[in-house]
């Protein structure tokens, strides 16, 4: 059983010993976008001026940020503005024949913001008040490029906030979302959260940590003082699940969210349990467990109750992730071949079929939110032996390599949007938290003390 042991958890992290040279990659596809990114001006919303640090100031840069994060919007820089903004609606002007010789001057004329230099598609403007000791924004969405005042009106709405940096970021936040999602453009990524797991400098300690999707409010999650790994949340957000050596073998923790406190689950008899994925209706769990005497996947409801053996195999079936979409598959790595790949199979453990083709390890797998695409670390990189992201489309069974001879990329995850994927690195020496977009540009790192891996992408 002890060896055993060793074998499941040398493949769970497969990322402790160099490995063979490795041929590169048959294909490596590009991702294009198949529609150019709206371009869309966002000036500075004017309102009052409260305090040395003021809310209204950083409003205005979270708004910039998450609207830029969202990796779907083409920003106008502030520099093709016009000197002025409208602040509602009525601020337009509909006569052009007395529209100002001076560009500068013609920021309440809707053609001023579609014409050169600043040939944006859409524009956000509002303004701030206080009301009732709290901040107050009317917020507005304009496509420039109508004819008419009427036309142009996308949507409007009233937003509230305490008077402080907190509430004025939750507010840019809230608008940046409803920006995004009357362009049919999702929610992006403000107000999402990346739970992982952190490694104090010189500790042999793990805790599961959390921060927001550009790595700011860094958050404690598990204080457990020992091994916590493998982080897994809930699809509503609420409930964390991950392994733990607390009770000296790895057991299955499951927490709040709201309250941090464990809830109840029952760890079936078994030398190890481990690699938690929720279920679609997020009221059941699948996991990685020895209880049949060789690592399996197994279901059991939300608190441990009623399991039931999903995979039969003669090897050893680690680390399940459910499809997002669908709730009906599950991908997962397997050793059959002598080395871990990565396979998908029906949650009845049906339809069992391997994903990468053979050539070294590949590990870690992850849905995108559509289910039609999975992310995993592979050892067929161009630096050898050490892992990097790839993806696979699984209609066309194409690969497409995001990371390239940059150290050890590992632990992939989507975020909600799709439009980004959180991975761990040590490309800059000490593995930390980075992200990047989907076509493995624009990469930014989002932690830099300890060591960090694991990482989750949450809704929030």
């Amino acid at each position: 059983m002890k060896h055993l042991l060793i074998r499941c958890i040398g493949l769970f992290l497969a990322t402790t010993l160099p490995l063979a040279a490795q041929r590169t990659p048959d294909a490596v596809i590009e991702l294009t976008d198949e529609i150019r990114d709206p371009r869309i001006a966002v000036p500075e919303i004017v309102g009052p001026a409260l305090s040395t640090a003021d809310p209204v100031k950083y409003f205005n840069n979270e708004l910039w940020k998450a609207l830029e994060a969202s990796g779907r919007l083409d920003m106008v820089p502030h520099s093709f503005y016009p000197r002025f903004s409208p602040r509602k609606p009525e601020d337009f002007q509909s006569d052009e024949k007395k529209m100002p010789e001076d560009l500068g001057a013609r920021g309440f004329y809707l053609r001023a913001w579609a014409d050169v230099p600043v040939m944006a598609r859409y524009l956000v403007y509002g303004e701030v008040k206080e009301a009732n000791g709290r901040l107050a924004l009317s917020g507005y969405l304009a496509d420039v490029t109508q004819e008419s005042v009427e036309a142009s009106y996308v949507f409007g709405k009233l937003y509230y906030s305490e008077p402080n940096v907190t509430g004025a970021r939750e507010m840019a936040f809230e608008f940046a979302r409803d920006i995004l999602q009357n362009l049919g453009l999702g929610e992006g990524l403000a107000g999402s959260r990346i739970y992982y797991v952190h490694k104090e400098e010189g500790s042999d300690r793990k805790e599961i940590w959390a921060m927001d999707y550009d790595g700011r409010n860094k958050q404690r999650i598990t204080n457990y003082r020992n091994l916590s790994l493998t982080p897994a949340i809930s699809p509503d957000g609420r409930r964390i699940a991950f392994t733990t050596y607390v009770e000296g073998i790895p057991k299955i923790y499951l927490h709040s969210l709201a309250t941090n406190r464990r809830l109840p689950f029952y760890n079936q008899e078994a030398s190890m349990n481990s690699m938690p994925s929720f279920g679609l209706d997020g009221n059941s769990i699948y996991f990685a467990s020895s209880a049949s005497g060789s690592s399996q996947i197994y279901k059991a409801d939300i608190d441990g109750g009623n399991l039931r053996r999903i995979s039969y195999s003669r090897s050893l079936d680690l680390h399940p992730s459910v499809n997002p979409r669908t709730g009906a598959e599950i991908a997962f790595v397997s050793d059959a071949t002598g080395t871990p790949q990565v396979y998908v199979m029906n949650t009845s453990g049906t339809n069992r079929r391997r994903l990468s083709n053979g050539g070294g390890d590949a590990v870690q797998p992850a849905w995108d939110p559509t289910g039609k695409r999975l992310v995993f670390a592979w050892t067929r990189g161009y630096e050898i032996g050490n892992y990097n992201i790839f993806l696979v489309d699984l209609a066309s069974k194409r690969y497409t390599q995001l990371t390239h001879s940059a150290g050890r990329n590992e632990h992939p995850t989507f975020s909600p949007s799709g439009t980004h994927i959180v991975f761990a690195s040590d490309r800059m020496g000490s593995t930390q938290i980075w992200s990047m977009r989907a076509d493995g540009t624009q990469l930014n790192q989002l932690t830099s003390r300890g060591l960090n891996e694991s990482p989750v992408w949450a809704t929030r």
